[in-house]
């Protein structure tokens, strides 16, 4: 495989032609082709079908697709920092977060970094909690903020923020001059809330299953940021994180604390064994400070905690279905 035949390939995935692809690399349309058939032949398997000027992605396509934007991405940046390194520039500063923190916490924590000697670029990039993992454990981001759980081998947890998460509702909804809503005031109402069943969102179906409710989840989504907008709209009460909840300013809802805990954890992480830079440890904490300034109530944990937080939570959910009427 040669490097103008993977980028050819991924311009036709971004254009969805070959005509388009042409243009975005300023190339001819029969080179661009050339390329793919190349490309397809030392692969062995189509990548495109064919319907005139138009091309549909196969669905190797779109398994090779990431890991070529991968190398291709990694290739800019190795051709950056060779230049950066000329110019005697700081190395940037990378940064990779669930969609939550990256938009709530980790700008305020950067705008909120005292002056630096040698002022760094900054990276950041919202990921799914298991990519923002693959990308400490990797090496490609200097810090992660990611949601629990996160035990693997490798990382170096810093500490573990722990708060609860909020309902948002249309600002002029009933519930919205409540000091608080109780899930119980959610029996007839749609619920919106996030997806992850293996993160935050297990933990909200136990608090209704603990209720008793049988919460009507009549949209779920991969970004805390779509359920509130979604409640804006009025398609219902959106149950998310509270970085997303109190962080984000959004006119038109308003969020509420609920009458039982849900809570939320996520942990700040390095790599293990790779020695910090300075600008790094700064903006840890400043990521710290952003985090105790944002989020009322947060408890920070130490890291040797991780295990027995999931199992305090574990034991909580059991001791709410056995014992539904403390749960208020």
């Amino acid at each position: 495989m040669e490097l103008h035949q993977l980028e050819a390939f991924s311009a036709v995935m971004s254009a969805g032609s070959i005509t388009g692809a042409g243009r975005l690399l300023e190339r001819s349309q029969p080179a661009v082709t050339r390329q793919i058939q190349e490309l397809e032949a030392d692969l062995g398997y189509a990548l495109f079908n064919r319907n005139g000027p138009r091309v549909t992605p196969t669905h190797r396509a779109f398994l090779l697709y990431e890991e070529v934007e991968r190398s291709l991405i990694g290739l800019k940046t190795i051709e950056q920092r060779a230049r950066a390194i000329g110019l005697d520039e700081a190395e940037p500063l990378r940064v990779a977060a669930t969609p939550a923190l990256a938009a709530s916490i980790v700008p305020r924590a950067i705008a909120s970094l005292p002056p630096l000697g040698h002022t760094p670029q900054f990276q950041l990039r919202s990921l799914s909690a298991e990519h923002v993992v693959h990308e400490v454990l990797t090496r490609t981001a200097d810090i992660g903020l990611v949601t629990l759980p996160i035990g693997h081998a490798g990382l170096d947890i810093h500490w573990i923020a722990e708060a609860p998460c909020v309902a948002l509702v249309q600002s002029g909804d009933p519930l919205a001059t409540q000091p608080s809503i109780a899930l119980r005031d959610l029996a007839d109402r749609r619920i919106v809330t996030v997806a992850n069943r293996f993160r935050l969102r297990h933990r909200i179906d136990a608090a209704f299953a603990a209720a008793r409710i049988s919460a009507d989840v009549f949209l779920e989504t991969n970004a805390s940021l779509n359920a509130v907008m979604a409640a804006r709209a009025g398609a219902g009460v959106a149950i998310v994180d509270p970085a997303t909840g109190l962080g984000l300013s959004i006119e038109g809802v308003t969020a509420r604390p609920l009458d039982c805990a849900i809570p939320f954890f996520f942990g700040v992480v390095t790599s293990a064994g790779k020695p910090r830079r300075a600008a790094v440890d700064a903006l840890l904490q400043s990521i710290e400070h952003a985090t105790r300034e944002l989020l009322e109530g947060v408890v920070l944990h130490p890291a040797q905690q991780h295990d027995a937080l999931l199992q305090r939570e574990t034991r909580v959910s059991r001791a709410r279905t056995k014992h539904p009427e403390h749960t208020a």
